[in-house]
């Protein structure tokens, strides 16, 4: 367990690090496999799992938010599929670590939530955890299955008002995990 910054792309600063000019908080999984893309050597030698107690999602129509809704694991926490790199400040010495998390095409489930992409939420299974940690795995075609969207987890949902006040303005409403 390690703290990191959430952009995968960091470059130095006279501070340390700063996130670069190209977004990168979140890798989408169609971009995994292409040669020269951020996540592409990430994927094959440098996976992280993200532990959350959720996720928010912001809808969009034409550039502007039209509503925002949190989730969370009915039974209190669930893993995220991630990358992440090391960076060294040639000039200061310091080292950081940062991540990304890998998006999914929308889920059909969380169509009325989010329209354009889902989190990989990685199932509770030891041994594909263990297999997704190990930096020894290069070969990213064993977990082709993960970049399908599931919900492994029962979500707790609900709609708010905005992120920065975070005042409910729905009922709460369960999203169930995929059999």
């Amino acid at each position: 367990m390690d703290n990191a910054i959430w952009w995968l792309l960091l470059e130095p600063s006279a501070t340390g690090f700063k996130p670069s000019k190209y977004t990168s908080f979140n890798t989408r999984y169609d971009k995994l496999n292409v040669k020269g893309s951020a996540g592409y050597q990430a994927f094959r030698h440098s996976r992280c799992v993200i532990p959350v107690k959720g996720f928010g999602e912001t809808e969009y129509v034409n550039g502007k938010p039209i509503h925002y809704h949190d989730m969370v694991a009915k039974d209190g926490a669930m893993l995220l599929g991630g990358l992440c790199r090391e960076w060294i400040n040639t000039d200061t010495g310091e080292l950081a670590l940062s991540f990304s998390v890998i998006t999914l095409p929308p889920h059909p489930k969380l169509m009325a939530v989010h329209t354009k992409a889902s989190p990989l939420m990685l199932p509770i299974d030891m041994q594909l955890i263990d297999s997704w940690l190990n930096e020894l795995v290069t070969d990213p075609s064993i977990f082709e299955p993960l970049l399908q969207p599931r919900i492994p987890y029962d979500l707790i949902a609900q709609q708010i008002d905005k992120p920065s006040t975070y005042q409910a303005s729905s009922e709460i409403f369960t999203i169930y995990a995929d059999n």
